[in-house]
């Protein structure tokens, strides 16, 4: 037998303001997009902004629908928007905001695994990779460089 040790990395933001003042924006804009998700479900309430290589910025947001699971998480509303809209420009840059709607959640909160699978898929299109930022409401902000620290075995159109 044989053992395999992944390790990634991430920086950690104390806070959103320790962020330049570019991905700062993109952070605040992702707060607002996230107070207008439709989670009337499970009232957690989760935001996106996606910067893409001509400097156009995609809002997105979570919707939800009783008819479990077709809502759509904020990241894949964004994300899939871009590629619809925008097949042939990159997505650069990710950022989330995620939040319980009846309390503060300092912690952050990074992509569920449908959303890392589609963003791996626009990472490998594009071939290059997408910078997340993720938060909760406030306190600490996660960058990655790359999709694959937060999915390190990557299911790609190779293995088809």
């Amino acid at each position: 037998m044989k053992q395999i040790t992944f390790t990634t990395t991430f920086s950690v933001y104390d806070s959103l303001e320790e962020l330049k003042d570019q991905d700062q924006q993109l952070m605040l804009q992702a707060i607002e997009a996230r107070k207008k998700a439709y989670a009337p479900y499970s009232k957690f309430s989760v935001g996106t902004a996606l910067l893409l290589e001509n400097g156009e910025i995609i809002l997105g947001s979570n919707q939800e629908n009783a008819a479990y699971p077709s809502g759509l998480c904020a990241e894949r509303v964004a994300i899939f928007y871009a590629g619809a809209n925008y097949p042939d420009t990159k997505v650069l840059k990710l950022f989330i905001s995620a939040t319980p709607q009846d309390r503060e959640l300092e912690e952050p909160i990074p992509p569920c695994g449908s959303c890392r699978q589609s963003i791996a898929e626009y990472e490998m299109k594009q071939d290059s990779n997408i910078e997340i930022y993720f938060m909760g409401s406030k306190g600490k902000v996660y960058h990655s460089n790359s999709l694959k620290n937060l999915l390190p075995f990557l299911f790609e159109k190779k293995h088809l």
